[in-house]
């Protein structure tokens, strides 16, 4: 019944993005209840700090999102719009975020082991030259 509604009111042109865009739009409001179900605090509790930054960070940015759609729909340009200053404020926050995680992931140095390959195997040292008149001053 719904699919008639939408046939009566659109044209047959844009029935099949309507169509596509419905089914991802359930997928959301799924996700959406499912995660509306458990109060935030419980969520946040569970998580570590890296963690809690980026849900806090995905929210806000979803929400600045969607009130530029809410601005779009009128015919309010969002880009002209205040709300475009905190996306990009967001965006250095996100890239923060990102900055962190990567040096988690990057491998450590273990600093023992590398001056103890580098003193004892790596590097040729030249004998100083008085070494060497010494050394031929014994053998005469």
């Amino acid at each position: 019944m719904a699919s008639e509604e939408i046939n009566c009111f659109y044209p047959v042109e844009i029935q099949k993005y309507l169509s596509a865009f419905k089914n991802p739009l359930g997928a959301v409001a799924k996700i959406l209840k499912t995660k509306i179900s458990v109060p935030r605090n419980e969520l946040l509790q569970k998580l570590d700090p890296l963690e809690q930054a980026k849900v806090n960070l995905v929210s806000i940015y979803i929400l600045n999102l969607m009130f530029c759609v809410y601005l779009a729909i009128p015919g309010v340009n969002p880009m002209g719009h205040p709300v475009k200053q905190e996306l990009e404020r967001m965006r250095v926050y996100v890239n923060r975020v990102k900055e962190i995680t990567d040096k988690k992931k990057a491998g450590k140095l273990d600093k023992s082991a590398t001056s103890r390959f580098v003193k004892k195997n790596a590097l040729w040292e030249p004998k100083p030259k008085n070494a060497a008149n010494v050394a031929n001053k014994r053998k005469s």
